[in-house]
């Protein structure tokens, strides 16, 4: 009978696992399918309800990964509990095996050998004395054996112990995303609400919208590339006033704020690699902060961090644009300063609007910065 049981057992406990994986493998197979869907409406958007598609698409698909997430949260939590338990199983026989040697070796150090004399005069202590060999040697044996069995038993616990450290590092990541996700899928809810409101479903605003966002795009990747007009003004020291900030909107842009651009070599590169780490607002939608470098701020804090650079948050909620070449960030005053000694330009684009920025050519170095969405000074 308990056979039978026995049994049973170990084939429910094979179907829920089997159950499980299925249900992991169905998960991740939807959220592929998803993610490609996602890209595909991607290159489709034009119109409202395409847009709409868009992020209705974006939010079920993060909804996935969240409920992917937690899966693995569980399936990692059980994976540490049950190295907890084996890590006890292999440190109580770890102890048990540890204490065997020893009595052991104690009862080996206790056996006193015969002597010569006695072994060559006395029959009965000649046979004692060769059974003892015997006897030792076999414990010595036994002892090797059982000391090999101490060093593996101990081996594989602490292998286990390090494995459960790998697991335990990995549940703590798989929290923090599992954290940044539900972010996510707010900001992204937030968002869809937000241009259903700032259109009010209207399909002639969003395309106004639309095209401002990738006409001002345009105009900054043509600033980049030497195409706005620019006019040598004076030779500036770091920390030198040399733009404010427009205020209110400007050009395409719907807000106040400083687009700033850091060339090196004439490539753009990410402005967080070279500016210090000061007080911050990041409401971002979910751009990392994460300044490493060595420069002051073009403004003075608190910064306001509206949008960092590369794949942003606000990129992949909208998909209007790429990439994002610069940071979008205000501070406390709209005054705009000089981050090192160079030569400072005036400049302008025309996007059907002007769009106005400073151009700062940094002394002895490749590097220039650009600060767009100002008031030259």
């Amino acid at each position: 009978m308990v056979k039978k049981i026995t049994v049973f057992v170990v084939l429910f406990l094979l179907i829920i696992f089997s159950v499980q994986a299925q249900d992991t493998t169905d998960l991740q197979k939807k959220i592929s399918e998803y993610q490609a869907k996602l890209q595909q409406l991607k290159q489709q958007k034009g119109t409202l309800s395409a847009q709409i598609q868009y992020m209705d698409t974006q939010i079920y698909l993060t909804s996935l990964q969240i409920n992917q997430t937690e899966q693995q949260i569980i399936s990692t939590g059980k994976e540490i509990d049950q190295l907890g338990s084996r890590i006890e199983g292999l440190d109580q026989s770890l102890d048990y095996l540890s204490k065997q040697l020893i009595e052991r070796i104690v009862i080996g150090y206790k056996k006193k050998p015969l002597s010569i004399f006695s072994l060559l005069f006395d029959n009965k202590n000649a046979n004692d004395f060769l059974n003892q060999v015997k006897y030792l040697k076999a414990a010595r044996d036994n002892n090797q054996k059982l000391l090999y069995t101490v060093q593996e038993t101990k081996t594989n616990a602490e292998e286990q112990k390090k494995l459960r450290e790998v697991k335990k590092t990995e549940l703590n990541q798989l929290n923090n995303n599992l954290e940044q996700q539900k972010i996510d899928l707010s900001n992204q809810k937030i968002t869809k609400q937000k241009i259903l409101t700032d259109t009010q479903n209207d399909e002639r605003t969003y395309q106004s919208l639309l095209a401002k966002a990738q006409a001002e795009y345009a105009a900054i990747q043509g600033i980049i590339a030497g195409a706005g007009t620019e006019t040598q003004i004076r030779e500036v020291k770091k920390g030198d006033v040399i733009a404010s900030i427009i205020s209110g909107p400007s050009c395409n842009s719907s807000g106040s704020h400083l687009h700033f651009i850091v060339q090196d070599g004439g490539t753009v590169k990410d402005p967080f690699g070279y500016l210090k780490s000061v007080d911050n607002v990041n409401d971002s939608g979910g751009d990392t902060w994460n300044p490493s470098g060595s420069w002051d701020w073009p403004i003075s804090p608190t910064i306001e961090f509206h949008q960092g650079y590369g794949v942003t948050w606000f990129v992949q909620a909208y998909g209007w644009y790429n990439f994002h070449n610069g940071i979008d960030i205000s501070g406390s005053s709209d005054n705009v300063y000089s981050v090192a000694d160079g030569t400072l330009f005036r400049g302008s684009y025309s996007v059907g609007c002007v769009l106005s920025y400073v151009k700062l050519v940094h002394k002895d170095s490749n590097i220039a910065t650009l600060y767009l969405h100002v008031y030259p000074q």
